[in-house]
Formats: C-alpha cells, structure tokens, sequence
C-alpha cells in the first residue's frame, strides 16, 4: 500500500514518537512536536500510538493515492481535501485509487499529522525513523531528508472499523494559550521582577521558531547569574540567553545548553505550543511536578481506557 508525494516543502517530515537513550552521545530526541496529535492519529487506525507518521507543518502537500486504504488525520485544521471535498482532522477516512489528497494552509493549528495503517515503513535509526535534518538521521532513506515530490510512502497494516476522536476530547487550539512551566533548574537566579514578568506577560511567538525551539518575545528577564557550565536540558527547557528573551526548546533542540533556564514546559504544554503559529500571544503559568505529573498520568489514561 503506498502514496506517491507530488508536491511537498521542506518542513514535512516522517516522525515517530521520538529517539530515546541516546542523548549520552549527543543525538537529540526528535519525535513528532504534537506528540497527543500523533497519539491520536494511530488511534485512529489501531496503531502503536508512537508509530510513524507525517508531521505537515503549515500544508502545501499533495498526495496520489496509488491503492484504496484507510487513513487518518489529527492536529490542526489546513483546509485538507480528498479529490476536492473538505476533509476534517481527527477521524479516519477511506480514499480511492486515483484520489488526490492535499493540505493547503492552515485554518486552526500549525500542524497536522496523517497516519496509515500500522505506520509508514522507513529504517530505523538509532531505534527510530524520526527525521532530523541537522543530524541527517531518520527519515524515509536514513539521512534526515524531508518528504520530497516523487517519494513513495508505503505501509502494510491493515486499518479497523472507522473511528473518531471523541468530541469532548478534541485538543482546542484557540487564541492565546495558557502553558503550564515547572518551576527548576536556574530559576532562584532571576529578579523579583522578572518572574512577575514571566507569568503576567502576554509572550509573543517569534518569526524565529523552528522544531529546535521557540523564541519568545516579551519584558527583557534579568538573570543575576553571569557564566555556568553547560547541562542537559529536557524537553521543554525554557533557557533565557543575554537579551532576556527566552526561548523554549524543543524536540529537536541540541542535548546540552550554558543558558540558565527558568524551568521547563510540561509535555501537554509542548504539544500545545507547537500547534502555534509566529506572531500569536501565550501566557505562561506556574504548575508544581507533581500536579504535572498527575495531569500527565491522566492524559495517557484516556488512550489506556480505549
């Protein structure tokens, strides 16, 4: 079973749920952004919920469906269409052989992901296809190389009954998000003032933001802190480099950072973030460990009940 790429764009890419166990060699963990719209979409399908799917930042893909299938579409909204008709995000499809697929731009959300059938095949790398152009690893050949016009994307599971998210629990991507920040790290370092800032701020979402991080653009933070020693940084990390703008980083972000960091986003709050397009506005707001941990364990529960 397969589809035939006839038009792409650097930034869509094969992830998976990401690459683990390996940032003691300096290989970053990498995965889809949006990893509950991943889940979601091989949820759809009866998949794994980490197997490998297209992450489609912003659209501008076309695809030709070469067999009749199933497939299934999570995360934002980019105006999909089969053969011209509307297709809507968190629910699986049927299409035909000879259908055309495509993702124009984006309505609601930044970024969706099309699942198939027991995952697109690509080798694994390091124990994952998950692509990182910077690294060269993942990917539909190995080398990190993104979705490219006359690529073949191929798989061979078979898909259950149709299904749909169910409404109640649908992500919401709406205006202005409120992301939860644990606390950590170098955080007793800034001023009063500036964690006031951090969390009576509306942050503004930088043209400089990629799958590496996120810049943020808001009230200069003041760290008294002056040199450190570099250390790893999580998934999350929120580092603020001398111009006192911080920056959150991301799945592909490098393994170990000299910034000092105000602590770190959780892992629903990175999802949320990177359905996020430049130039929207966020909040921050703080959350102890344990109340994150807890809402962690509760997200998962809903896939685990199903």
């Amino acid at each position: 079973m397969s589809l035939e790429v006839i038009r792409s764009t650097p930034f869509i890419q094969l992830q998976d749920g990401g690459r683990f166990g390996v940032r003691h060699l300096g290989v970053t963990q990498s995965g889809a952004l949006d990893w509950v719209s991943l889940y979601w979409a091989n949820w759809l399908l009866g998949n794994p919920l980490a197997a490998a799917v297209l992450e489609i930042p912003l659209g501008g893909l076309e695809l030709h469906c070469q067999q009749d299938a199933t497939l299934a579409l999570a995360g934002a909204d980019l105006g999909a269409t089969l053969d011209g008709q509307p297709l809507a995000p968190w629910r699986s499809f049927r299409v035909r052989q000879g259908q055309q697929l495509k993702f124009a731009q984006p309505r609601q959300g930044a970024r969706a992901y099309l699942a198939a059938p027991g995952g697109f095949e690509a080798p694994q790398v390091l124990g994952s296809c998950a692509s990182v152009a910077r690294e060269e690893l993942g990917g539909l050949q190995g080398n990190g190389a993104p979705i490219a016009a006359g690529d073949q994307l191929r798989w061979s599971g078979q898909a259950e009954a149709l299904r749909e998210v169910p409404t109640s629990l649908v992500p919401v991507f709406g205006a202005s998000p409120r992301l939860e920040l644990v606390m950590g790290a170098q955080h007793s370092d800034f001023s009063g003032q500036s964690l006031f800032d951090v969390f009576n701020s509306a942050w503004k979402i930088d043209l400089r933001a990629d799958r590496m991080g996120v810049r943020l653009l808001g009230p200069v933070l003041q760290c008294q802190r002056t040199t450190m020693v570099s250390e790893g940084i999580p998934l999350g990390a929120v580092q603020v480099p001398p111009d006192g703008q911080p920056i959150i980083l991301l799945n592909d972000r490098q393994t170990i950072g000299g910034y000092p960091r105000l602590g770190a986003l959780t892992p629903l709050a990175v999802a949320r973030l990177a359905q996020c397009l430049p130039g929207e506005t966020l909040q921050l707001r703080p959350m102890l460990q344990a109340s994150a941990q807890d809402a962690h364990r509760a997200l998962l529960g809903q896939w685990q009940a199903r």
